[in-house]
């Protein structure tokens, strides 16, 4: 305890970075697949003439953005934690992360700022070629963004091409290294597959909502079957991206894979525990439901392969919440394996012609639209309470990392956030299911074009008094 009845500084600035970084993630794990399905929309429109395609860009740009104002936001407030709560951490590593991060607004926020509006109310200005060239670099620019991101965020787990100076500081000695560490690839295509796959199932989602009410709505329809199309392919590729990027964590960071496995001793054959409740006082998981083998077969390949424990590692060295990244763990894969089912299920209605009127299957699929974002906040909590007690793995510690405050100030900090969270993003996200909830139409309208565009400085004044008809003399 740091403030009487308070939890301890450290806990509390952990919980608010959780929760800003939980609340972040939501929104790039959506545009970043919706920018590409715009794109693919705008580029279908373009390449067959069909209206059906343009309207569905046009409903889906409203709700892009929207999730994309939220998700510049809730980042810009995130990121000042590195120098509140974590300046510990800021001064030893900036000079790795902080170029890293650098990068990531010049090359990525720039270029999705420069030609977002062109994107959004350019449409009927520059032409149909610009408007698209805009559109594919909004897009590559939230996969920009995430690469670098990643890149970041993967260095703390698998660190390499830097140096640490005499006062403690890591300095960098390779560009080349630190970029694309050895986690990096695996953890970048993991999540922007993830991203792909969240867009879908809200795309989905909300296309069999309005199926139920109306079966013959043609917006509603060509998005349902985009969206089946991406689960039923997306879903089982993504699978194997996760079997890559679990063995790439086994060389890595062995005690977290062996508390997502719930697993305290060292064995060969290790069953796949299913279901249990890992002990960390007795050093053991009480299991309820188990595979005999299939663990040592999904982590080395082989029915009686050698898989790790827990206690090979000192207790200082093991995840410090074990149920925690066991559970997370469960959450992400049982949700990826019903969203492979849905896009299994959703082949074999459409083999039969009933992919539009199984209103079963609907119902699945609109229960299903919010999988790929608790999938992917799942695999985050796995990713980065798996490997505590670091900040940066095996290097720098957690409790080394925090700023020297008070609890009290960093509760008061928290509780501002959760208000203002609370308040802000949940009109936002009310807003969002309104529009969710308005079907698709024929000559849908996209966002208004004829609102007043004013640059920062420049008063209105001027253009009131000429559209009055007015005249002022003097300043």
């Amino acid at each position: 305890m740091d403030g009487g009845f308070l939890p301890s500084a450290l806990d509390l600035a952990r919980f608010q970075f959780a929760f800003t970084v939980s609340f972040h993630f939501l929104f790039p794990a959506f545009t970043i697949g919706l920018a590409s399905f715009l794109m693919v929309l705008e580029g279908l429109w373009l390449a067959t003439g069909r209206s059906v395609y343009l309207d569905l860009f046009r409903y889906w740009l409203k709700v892009f953005a929207i999730a994309f104002a939220m998700g510049v936001v809730s980042g810009v407030v995130m990121s000042y934690q590195f120098g509140t709560n974590w300046s510990a951490f800021s001064d030893r590593i900036g000079n790795v992360i902080g170029p890293v991060m650098g990068y990531e607004v010049l090359t990525a926020f720039f270029l999705e700022a420069g030609f977002l509006g062109i994107m959004l109310f350019g449409l009927e200005r520059f032409g149909k070629r610009l408007h698209f060239t805009a559109t594919c670099l909004v897009a590559l620019g939230t996969l920009i963004s995430a690469f670098w991101i990643l890149s970041a965020n993967s260095w703390m787990h698998t660190p390499q091409g830097y140096s640490i100076a005499p006062d403690g500081r890591f300095m960098p000695e390779d560009w080349w290294a630190i970029i694309f560490n050895p986690s990096f690839p695996f953890r970048f295509v993991h999540t922007v597959t993830a991203a792909y796959l969240t867009t879908a199932f809200i795309v989905g989602g909300v296309g069999a909502f309005h199926l139920l009410r109306d079966s013959r709505n043609a917006g509603a329809r060509r998005s349902f079957s985009m969206a089946m199309w991406m689960a039923a392919i997306v879903a089982p590729i993504q699978i194997l991206i996760g079997d890559m990027h679990g063995l790439n964590t086994l060389e890595h960071q062995p005690q977290k894979v062996a508390a997502m496995e719930g697993h305290w001793e060292r064995q060969r054959g290790a069953p796949l525990i299913l279901l249990g409740q890992p002990d960390m006082a007795a050093e053991e998981t009480h299991v309820l439901l188990e595979v005999p083998k299939l663990s040592a077969l999904i982590l080395t390949h082989e029915l009686n392969g050698e898989t790790p424990g827990l206690k090979d590692f000192p207790p200082d060295e093991r995840p410090t919440d074990v149920p925690l990244v066991f559970w997370a763990f469960r959450v992400m894969v049982g949700l990826g394996t019903l969203m492979a089912t849905l896009g299994l299920v959703s082949l074999f209605l459409r083999w039969r012609g009933r992919l539009y009127d199984t209103r079963l299957f609907l119902r699945a699929a609109v229960a299903m639209g919010p999988a790929g974002l608790l999938a992917v906040i799942a695999g985050w909590v796995t990713t980065e309470a798996g490997r505590q007690p670091f900040t940066v793995y095996g290097l720098l510690r957690t409790p080394e990392s925090v700023s020297p405050l008070a609890s009290p100030a960093v509760a008061a900090s928290l509780l501002g956030f959760v208000l203002v969270y609370c308040v802000v993003f949940g009109a936002g996200i009310w807003y969002l299911f309104r529009l969710f909830g308005q079907p698709p139409h024929e000559a849908e309208p996209g966002p208004d074009e004829n609102q007043p565009i004013r640059t920062s400085g420049i008063t209105p004044a001027p253009a009131m008094r000429h559209a009055a008809g007015g005249h002022h003399a003097g300043p």
